[in-house]
């Protein structure tokens, strides 16, 4: 049976879920599963309701604990990365508080923006130190990441290790899900192929099998913003989808921080206008910590019923084809290995795969619509700098992310930018690496400093 390893595994409530997922299947119900995490008190809570699941679920794993993560990477098959460096305190709020400062508002932060980058520069080293100790321990293991920023990410994974990685998210099959609602056709009669880069792909069929033959499911979606059924939440998307003629896969309130049109901070008749919720994530944040114990109590209580149903995650089912060979679509983030030709190769991107004994076997897409791909450039642009700050530790590749990147140049001026990062930096500390100046930094320093010699 398989050893599969949660990276993470304190976020307790998503590491139950994905239990629950993969015990559910008889093949994997007596896998070895290692919970590792560096809050022992959160993987004490983790432990007690991973054999919780597998008692509800009558299945019979080999559960282990350890904060020691070489012992619990040691001989694995999978790996499931599921962390957060930083945490909600400090670095969470220091992503949207120096911002502020800027007038520099994001609403989640974790994907792009100023927010973005600087959580991809804490969390590349760690996933890139999980991959060392993975070539050592477990080279011919998966790595299936869940952590954000997802193609930052998986980008430099591809590019730093031979590890097999897939990065997954649930903003494809979830967004599915909300338009067959909004069209009122149930989504397990809808077809649909959809490719791009994480949180910004796009469905380039949406269709359904009749008896006629196939039925193309777009005009039904035009006719929610005819009929002006938009969802008060999801205006930001409909609106995308008007202006470019496909609809995006990602949320409304993430979409609005990834371009440069919706969030202005002179203008509140905007935000008002696609009801963008400014600072959600840290509202919501403060609502799980505010609940925490409560829901802590209710997960460990042997007394209370422990609800297991499957989720739409994609983790579980990849495993499940790679051990039992049936085969199976899947989204995923892989690197750009000739799959879209007008998007770089190398980048990360989102694509169908089939995954079955043979592997993790990406679909080749070809051209996006033209449009698609260049909007999709202003966000791998930023992501290219990124990773390219994170494995080669020169600064001005941040300065440049920053400059590039499309919400923060909307608002800010290049001395203001230049600014924000060093305040980003300063404030993260020692979660984020040293940074060393290149020849661009220096010279933008020295120019700087002789600016305000002759003023």
């Amino acid at each position: 049976m398989p050893k599969i390893v949660f990276i993470g595994a304190g976020s307790t409530v998503f590491a139950k879920n994905l239990l629950g997922d993969i015990l559910s299947f008889p093949e994997l119900s007596s896998a070895t599963i290692s919970l590792h995490d560096i809050d022992e008190e959160r993987l004490r809570t983790s432990e007690v309701v991973a054999r919780r699941v597998a008692a509800t679920l009558e299945a019979r794993p080999a559960i282990e604990a350890t904060a020691d993560r070489r012992r619990a990477l040691d001989g694995a098959d999978y790996v499931i990365a599921m962390f957060q460096i930083g945490g909600y305190r400090p670095s969470t709020i220091i992503d949207f508080e120096i911002p502020k400062r800027y007038g520099l508002r994001q609403t989640i932060a974790d994907t792009l923006g100023i927010g973005g980058i600087m959580r991809g520069l804490r969390t590349i080293p760690v996933l890139l130190d999980v991959c060392r100790d993975m070539e050592e321990l477990c080279p011919d293991a998966h790595l299936l990441n869940y952590v954000n920023p997802m193609a930052m990410n998986c980008w430099a994974l591809s590019r730093a290790t031979p590890i097999r990685t897939i990065g997954l998210c649930h903003s494809v099959q979830g967004t599915a899900e909300q338009l067959a609602r909004d069209i009122g056709v149930p989504v397990a009669d809808i077809n649909y192929l959809c490719a791009g880069i994480n949180h910004m792909a796009f469905y380039l069929r949406f269709e359904r099998r009749t008896a006629d033959g196939v039925e193309d499911l777009y005009p039904l979606i035009r006719r929610v913003v005819a009929e002006g059924r938009v969802p008060d939440w999801n205006r930001t998307r409909y609106d995308l989808f008007t202006r470019f003629g496909y609809f995006v896969t990602e949320s409304s309130e993430h979409l609005s921080e990834y371009v440069p049109w919706y969030i202005k901070r002179d203008r509140p008749d905007l935000i008002a206008r696609y009801n963008i919720p400014l600072d959600e994530y840290i509202s919501r944040c403060e609502s799980q910590i505010a609940a925490w114990d409560v829901i802590r109590q209710l997960l460990e209580d042997e007394a209370t019923a422990l609800s297991v149903e499957r989720t739409h995650e994609y983790g579980s089912y990849i495993i499940h084809s790679l051990e039992t060979g049936q085969p199976r679509v899947v989204y995923g983030n892989v690197a750009n290995d000739h799959l879209i030709d007008n998007l770089p190769q190398g980048a990360c991107v989102e694509v169908p795969c089939l995954v079955d004994r043979n592997g993790i076997q990406p679909t080749r897409i070809g051209a996006l619509p033209p449009q698609l791909a260049a909007l999709m450039m202003t966000n791998v642009n930023v992501q290219s700098l990124t990773v390219e700050a994170a494995l080669t530790g020169r600064r001005e590749h941040i300065y440049q992310a920053a400059m590039l990147d499309p919400h923060t140049a909307a608002e800010l001026d290049p001395e203001q930018i230049y600014a924000l990062v060093d305040d980003l930096i300063a404030a993260h500390g020692d979660w984020l690496p040293a940074f060393s100046d290149g020849d661009a930094a220096i010279a933008h320093r020295a120019a700087e400093h002789n600016g305000q010699a002759n003023g």
